[in-house]
């Protein structure tokens, strides 16, 4: 059910300087009626303390000294959109496996090869590179380092638990799942060894250079349904950084519905088997 800031007795006022402070701090656009969207998701932050409006949450974040990072990771946990399932899109993991990283080999790239999931959110997709990758046997050949990150602590805190419901296993082959989960009580968690592949969880804001930078040089990023709640800026801004930081070769991941040919030209479209991925060659 939907908070509505009305019913909590906070004002409107200072919305829209709010709106524009998290779009520049995170890169999430809350334009073209999704405003409402926006209050709903804050106002019980303004209300826990203990202010009447925006404005007041606008002002500690904008200005207070005493405003810190947790504030920040507050307002990022309560906007953070969480919906994954494992093995979705699978045509680009086949493409993984079977065409970037036997191209990374022959290129005599760097190893470990790297592959950074931002966002992860609770852990789905990395996991699903893993799978994909011990299907394929790549962890025999070389040394693969998974890392993942979301900019919500609480994405990354459920992905550390990987403590998983049925959503998640709704696209996921039965024999795949009996393979790399174990059940308890409704509740499926994956084996030791596949937990293991994953290099690190972490906290990273893909707006902020200073973080994003630790994974950005990783010759295969996956960045999934993350630029569909950017503004144009913000995804060129993001793109632009994967531009500078990763190697040549390189290979980005982005979801299905989403486009770069008019944001970058240092990144060419290549269909591997209906599989869509941007090369930088």
């Amino acid at each position: 059910m939907a908070f509505v800031p009305e019913n909590l007795g906070v004002s409107e006022t200072g919305l829209p300087l709010l709106r524009e402070l998290i779009h520049d701090r995170m890169g999430l656009a809350y334009e073209n009626g999704r405003a409402e969207l926006l209050s709903d998701r804050l106002a019980p932050l303004v209300v826990a303390r203990g202010f009447r409006s925006f404005l007041d949450l606008y002002y500690l974040l904008k200005y207070d000294e005493r405003s810190t990072e947790a504030e920040w990771r507050e307002v990022m946990n309560a906007l953070s959109v969480q919906e994954t399932y494992f093995w979705r899109e699978i045509d680009q993991m086949r493409a993984l496996s079977c065409q970037v990283l036997p191209q990374l080999v022959r290129s005599a790239a760097a190893r470990p090869i790297r592959i950074w999931s931002a966002p992860c959110a609770s852990g789905e997709e990395p996991l699903t590179i893993a799978m994909a990758l011990e299907e394929s046997g790549w962890f025999h050949r070389v040394p693969i380092e998974i890392h993942a990150s979301d900019a919500s602590s609480v994405a990354i805190d459920k992905a550390r638990a990987a403590r998983y419901g049925q959503r998640s296993f709704r696209a996921l082959p039965p024999d795949l799942r009996e393979k790399y989960f174990v059940e308890r009580d409704g509740v499926s968690s994956p084996v030791a060894s596949l937990a293991a592949r994953i290099s690190s969880w972490s906290v990273v804001n893909l707006m902020e250079p200073r973080e994003a930078l630790r994974h950005a040089s990783s010759p295969i990023v996956f960045c999934r349904n993350a630029f569909i709640y950017f503004s144009a800026q913000n995804v060129r801004r993001v793109v632009r950084m994967f531009e500078e930081a990763m190697p040549t070769p390189g290979f980005l991941f982005v979801g299905a519905s989403e486009s770069l040919v008019t944001v970058s030209d240092r990144f060419m479209l290549e269909d591997h088997e209906r599989a869509f991925v941007y090369a930088k060659r």
